[in-house]
């Protein structure tokens, strides 16, 4: 009761925002529901003088809801398909991140711009967007208006990528009798599932071949995600010592490590498990449902703790960084796939 008490007022309010952000996302999937839902949360809280009772549920929401999130986004992952299709795809994943990674450090060092910025549009660009954000953001404490900086750089090259990579792959002369070279592009070069989703399914629909270029793009994609596991407990390591580096002793591996990540990796596993008996994968399909609703009422947080004029006016070097990350991951993906002659 005290939980309600203290929370009920933020959550119902990140609740009513979620909602409509959702069907609205479902609508138009190519912007997708976590953005409508920070705009949305950005606009409200302009007209919102005092937070008072909402502000715990907001923060509750904008942290421990988008932790249920990833938890959650573990129901998806059939690790013995996954797997299957990483003996092929591995190399160029391991290959896209790396990249954006190193792009996304050397330009923190060179432009000067914050260091969990930096982290997080390095690690949504190269991994899975806003999921990958998601679990990143806990684990560096990045605060709502970092998180909500990160998330709008990388929608914005996720619209150009959806729009622009059928075009570029049609150019570039992929295989149009098949699905699996563009799949395999659209997987690892796109981050969003949305914008995964959308890229592959104009190419399915483009040359008439059904779900198959749509099936295996995100197959890749779903074996991206996997790198949410080594990434956090990395950040975690690093954060721990970067604490006791600058003297503060109060900071350990134990206060910071990523617990939620281990029932991620559970969800995972069990899904594994159930579908290697027989039982149907669609039984997950709610639970999956509900990871992508955890993440738009987190968003809708995220957008009413940050304040949209300071946004604008800090956002010009993040969006250079997401660009060249953005370039740096396309590039890489067409050369792997162009040595491993998947292309």
């Amino acid at each position: 009761m005290e939980f309600v008490r203290k929370n009920g007022k933020g959550i119902l309010l990140c609740l009513c925002i979620a909602v409509p952000s959702w069907l609205l996302g479902k609508r138009f999937p190519i912007v997708g529901g976590p953005v409508i839902a920070i705009l949305a949360g950005m606009i409200l809280t302009l007209g919102i003088k005092e937070k008072g009772d909402l502000e715990s549920g907001i923060k509750y929401t904008s942290k421990k809801i988008l932790q249920y999130a990833v938890i959650l986004l573990g129901f998806g992952l059939n690790l013995q398909v996954i797997l299957q299709t990483g003996k092929q795809s591995l190399p160029i994943i391991v290959s896209t991140i790396a990249t954006s990674l190193v792009v996304a450090y050397v330009l923190h060092r060179a432009m000067h711009i914050p260091g969990k910025i930096s982290t997080l549009v390095g690690v949504g660009s190269s991994i899975c967007g806003g999921s990958a954000v998601a679990a990143t953001a806990p684990v560096i404490d990045a605060d709502d208006e970092e998180v909500a900086q990160a998330i709008s750089v990388i929608f914005f090259f996720n619209v150009l990528a959806a729009v622009l990579f059928p075009t570029l792959g049609g150019i570039l002369g992929f295989a149009t009798d098949s699905g699996e070279a563009f799949g395999v592009f659209a997987g690892t070069a796109v981050n969003d599932t949305s914008s995964v989703t959308a890229a592959a399914s104009t190419w399915d629909s483009l040359y008439g071949l059904g779900s198959a270029t749509l099936d295996k793009a995100v197959t890749v994609k779903l074996t991206r995600t996997l790198a949410i596991i080594p990434i956090t407990l990395a950040l975690a390591f690093l954060r721990t010592r970067k604490e006791k580096g600058d003297g503060n002793g109060k900071v350990s591996m134990k206060q910071i490590f990523p617990f939620f990540i281990l029932f991620f990796i559970g969800a995972s596993v069990i899904t594994t498990v159930a579908t290697a008996a027989g039982v149907s994968a669609e039984i997950f399909a709610p639970l999956k449902e509900l990871s992508k609703f955890f993440i738009i009422m987190a968003m809708a947080a995220v957008g009413l703790n940050t304040n949209i004029v300071k946004l604008v006016k800090t956002g010009g070097k993040p969006i250079l960084m997401g660009m060249a990350c953005w370039i740096g991951i396309t590039v890489v993906s067409l050369g792997m796939q162009h040595m491993l002659g998947i292309w």
